[in-house]
């Protein structure tokens, strides 16, 4: 059954995908911490071989819930769903993240 699962072109996207870790960015209009948080991101993406970083950028005031849910505490940024920065992201500390959840 392997044998026929390596012959398979789903299976080479499914291990692709594998290497795609989801990073949400909470945030919202001019916060300059923000703007900041994102280019860190960015910059760690664009340097890590072999792992595509899925950025969602969402503005909190867009939404009442996540609004009262965040208040003040932007940026936040959860990586692969965890929780893993408020305000300043280090960039040491998500490249290793980022390769954890590979």
């Amino acid at each position: 059954m392997s044998g026929d699962d390596a012959g398979d072109p789903a299976g080479r996207e499914d291990a692709a995908d594998a290497t795609t870790v989801p990073v949400t960015l909470y945030t919202r209009e001019d916060c300059s911490l923000c703007v900041v948080a994102r280019e860190a991101i960015e910059s760690v993406a664009a340097d890590l071989d072999g792992v595509t970083v899925a950025l969602d950028v969402v503005d909190v005031d867009a939404d009442p819930e996540l609004a009262d849910e965040y208040g003040e505490r932007v940026p936040y940024v959860l990586v692969d769903g965890t929780p893993a920065f408020k305000y300043e992201v280090d960039e040491r500390d998500l490249r290793l993240k980022l390769l954890a959840a590979t």
